[in-house]
Formats: C-alpha cells, structure tokens, sequence
C-alpha cells in the first residue's frame, strides 16, 4: 500500500510564498519521478513540475522563475517552492509520483490535493 501525505497549501496574499510537500511512503522498491499538478475552478489538470530521479527538471513556462521543484530521495519526498504568487495560481494542487512497489509496474499515484489560494 502506497500513501501520498501532503501539506503546505493555504492562504496567501499576492506577491506572497508558499511551500507544498509531499510524502510517499508504503512499500516502494523505486521512484521514477515526482512532482505536482493544479486544477482550478472549471479548468483541466495542469503540469506545475515535475522531477526524475536524476534531478532533472521540467516546469511550464508560466511558473518558471518563480517556483522550484525540488526532492529528497532519501525522505521520499517532494518539494514546490511557491514565490511571487499571482492570484491566477489559485488551485488544487495534486502530488503526483511515479514508483514501482516490490511486486508491481511503474504506476503513478495521486495524493488528495491541498488547496492554494491567492488572494488579498
């Protein structure tokens, strides 16, 4: 059994900062890779990050420059540093990961979502 924990979501005021983490624990044999989605209001699930195992990375253009992604392999964990938050950046952001259990596939996983909202 796999299980995604997220935290970090909540209030914050345009121009303001946040950070999401995401926790996988279960019975994983390996990551392949991590990262997170958004879904507001009305709107479809879209990429916000995501990084390999390796460390590479890959973030949309309208997030570059103002939020990182990062993990921790060892905590099985990771990170999404939110800056210069636009009120546009409102959603539900998903954690997504990418792993194979001792006996099993790659298969992705989703976490609950945790809400961000910029607003004043």
């Amino acid at each position: 059994q796999v299980q995604l924990v997220e935290s970090g979501g909540g209030l914050v005021q345009p121009g303001g900062s946040l950070r999401l983490s995401c926790a996988a624990s279960g019975s994983i044999f390996s990551i392949y890779g991590m990262g997170w989605y958004r879904q507001a209001p009305g709107k479809q699930r879209e990429l916000v990050g995501v990084i390999g195992s390796g460390g590479s990375t890959n973030l949309p253009d309208s997030v570059k420059g103002r939020f990182t992604i990062s993990s921790d392999n060892a905590k099985k964990t990771v990170y999404l540093q939110m800056n210069s938050l636009k009120p546009e950046d409102t959603a539900v952001y998903y954690c997504w990961v990418n792993l194979r259990e001792y006996r099993g596939s790659p298969t992705d996983y989703w976490g609950q979502g945790t809400q961000v909202t910029v607003s004043s």
